[in-house]
């Protein structure tokens, strides 16, 4: 018997979590998750590519959140939904980016094996 397909979010590579940085910290503009007080630059490049990788990741999942977001506001079952346009204004999108995250979201839902697990409806894109 084959064993069941994992759920995707077991399968996404878990980069150094992400921290917050204390208010005194952020109003420093040279302070980034204190990377500037690292001496070898060895250290440097491993802990910046730590951050590289969870804000990659960060984005990656905020990406499939605003697609479901998406995808739940223009489901033609809600008394309440949205039409394309109104979810484009609302996310700063063009019409035709907010059709491609509308439908990416609702492969998202449906679990859809083919729904990319890091990329949006265009890999690298932000909103249009």
């Amino acid at each position: 018997m084959a064993e069941p397909p994992q759920p995707r979010s077991s399968q996404r590579m878990r980069p150094a979590p992400l921290l917050f940085e204390p208010a005194e910290a952020m109003s420093d503009p040279e302070h980034f998750f204190d990377l500037e007080s690292l001496d070898d630059p060895r250290e440097l490049l491993a802990r910046a590519t730590e951050l590289t990788l969870a804000f990659r990741a960060a984005i990656d999942r905020s990406v499939e959140f605003q697609a479901i977001a998406a995808a739940q506001l223009a489901d033609p079952r809600r008394f309440d939904r949205l039409t394309t346009a109104d979810i484009a204004e609302r996310a700063q999108w063009t019409e035709d980016y907010a059709k491609k995250m509308i439908e990416f979201g609702r492969e998202l839902l449906r679990g859809e094996p083919g729904a990319p697990g890091s990329a949006g409806p265009a890999a690298g894109a932000g909103p249009r």
